[in-house]
């Protein structure tokens, strides 16, 4: 079974994790095959999160940084996808800077990596803020008036994916939409694909500054409402 994969990770103004948050995930990727890839994206970084990476490359050797300006979470999420397909990864994997998740539970995802188009960590207990966790249910009831599926944990930032079913989704996904792996979530589902849910934790922030509140909740929520209609025609094809 060919085993390339490519961990993606988006960052923005994470300099009091990323160097943690780097090494801890190298060393995964460096236990799946020589040719596998961690890649960091630098968003366009205010602070020192690109410095750091750059000097962590002479020791970390499948670490590759790739600096773009700022776009946000969802197009340098989607950057990073489309990157790891032009490098012909066989297996990607997303998950984010801010060192909320956990490397030890990628085990579980790469041992049923042959079963499975995705799979998905379900975040049972969040422990970043009520906020966080209004946004989570909100997408949801959205995501069900929308598209009639209900989805666990549609935005959830661990993931494990095939190659292979990720190029269609992509080719559907408009190039700069702010909640792609929203999108995806619904497209795996309601195309059938082979999927799964697995518990998975989910600590607080590491460091860095939670920029959710109330008020981006509701735009949050308005944006997603328009988007989610205006595209799902084309995206369900």
């Amino acid at each position: 079974m060919k085993s390339r994969l490519y961990v993606i990770i988006p960052a923005y103004n994470e300099q009091d994790t990323i160097a943690e948050v780097a090494k801890e995930w190298h060393e995964i990727v460096t236990l799946t095959s020589p040719d596998s890839r961690l890649v960091i994206i630098n968003d366009g970084s205010k602070d020192k999160t690109l410095t750091k990476l750059q000097a962590l490359q002479p020791q970390l050797p499948q670490l590759v940084v790739l600096d773009k300006p700022n776009g946000g979470h969802g197009s340098t999420v989607l950057y990073g996808y489309h990157y790891a397909e032009e490098q012909d990864a066989d297996y990607i994997f997303q998950t984010d800077s801010d060192g909320q998740t956990l490397p030890d539970e990628f085990w579980q995802f790469w041992k049923e990596r042959g079963d499975y188009d995705i799979q998905l960590g379900f975040r049972k207990i969040r422990q970043d803020g009520l906020a966080r966790w209004i946004v989570t249910k909100t997408l949801r009831m959205v995501i069900w008036f929308q598209f009639h599926v209900w989805v666990t944990d549609a935005n959830t930032p661990y993931r494990l994916m095939t190659a292979e079913s990720l190029q269609d989704i992509l080719s559907r996904i408009p190039k700069d939409y702010n909640l792609p792996n929203v999108l995806m979530s619904v497209m795996y589902i309601k195309q059938h694909k082979r999927y799964r849910f697995a518990q998975i934790t989910f600590r607080p922030r590491q460091g860095g500054v939670n920029s959710i509140n109330i008020r981006s909740i509701i735009g949050i929520g308005r944006q997603a409402v328009h988007d989610f209609a205006h595209l799902r025609s084309s995206i369900l094809k």
